[in-house]
């Protein structure tokens, strides 16, 4: 495999959760990363935590001229672009006779629309690199169906389609484009989406454990993990991974 050893990197939702687990792996293998995110201050206590190998950029990733700035700057502090780990995410849920218009595009928008622009605007960069790589953050609830999850399901299952779409279209030009599709961790997605505090996120996803084949929930550091792996496998392409602690499989004691 690759090393991450000079990579430039772009991490978007690089504030918390898997995209902050991300960018301290990745800037500690020595790649330069590049994370992005809403919250000023959260970036830049993630920056700060991962050292000199990691830049913050606040930026909302559904503008185009915020957009165009990240990538801009991941150029400058990377002497170049190799790697785009779009992470950035939001939740919505509810049940399909009381869904808001406006907040299903939203969580489109977020999830899917504004992952496939910044990949267009990262590939003519990856190009003069000789190649590069994209991973796009999939989810268990493509495989687990949860009543009331359906926007979030459907902007999940979009991107899995979308990895198989553009890993072809963008072979020829020797970038890679995978997802992770992780199980049960702990992250503020639900938090931030305003749909339950910390404590009550925490104690809804250990209920989960036992219907991981393995037992328990996971880490952001096992996925981030997994996107290493992904970012620096140079035949694979195509490929959505479960990282799951086995909760895909539908284990049951029935």
């Amino acid at each position: 495999m690759k090393s991450l050893e000079g990579m430039s990197v772009i991490v978007t939702g690089g504030g918390s959760g898997i995209g902050a687990a991300t960018a301290r792996r990745f800037a500690a293998g020595g790649a330069r990363v590049t994370i992005c995110g809403r919250r000023p201050e959260a970036v830049a206590r993630v920056a700060n935590d991962a050292g000199a190998n990691c830049r913050p950029v606040t930026a909302d990733v559904t503008l185009d001229a915020d957009r165009r700035r990240l990538v801009d700057a991941a150029v400058e502090f990377g002497g170049g672009l190799d790697t785009l780990v779009s992470n950035a995410g939001n939740m919505y849920r509810g049940p399909v006779t009381d869904l808001d218009e406006a907040q299903l595009l939203s969580v489109f928008h977020t999830n899917v629309v504004a992952g496939m622009l910044l990949t267009g605007l990262c590939v003519a960069h990856m190009v003069e690199r000789g190649g590069g790589a994209v991973c796009f953050l999939g989810s268990i609830h493509t495989q687990r169906a949860f009543p009331g999850a359906s926007p979030y399901a459907a902007t999940k299952g979009a991107l899995e389609a979308l990895t198989g779409v553009l890993a072809a279209e963008l072979g020829p030009r020797n970038i890679r484009v995978n997802c992770v599709r992780p199980g049960a961790v702990f992250t503020e997605i639900n938090q931030r989406a305003g749909l339950l505090d910390d404590e009550s996120a925490r104690k809804r996803l250990e209920a989960l454990a036992p219907a991981h084949a393995l037992g328990r929930i996971g880490t952001a550091e096992e996925i981030a993990e997994a996107l290493e792996y992904l970012t620096c496998a140079e035949w694979t392409t195509g490929a959505v991974v479960s990282v799951d602690g086995g909760l895909g499989l539908g284990v049951t004691n029935a």
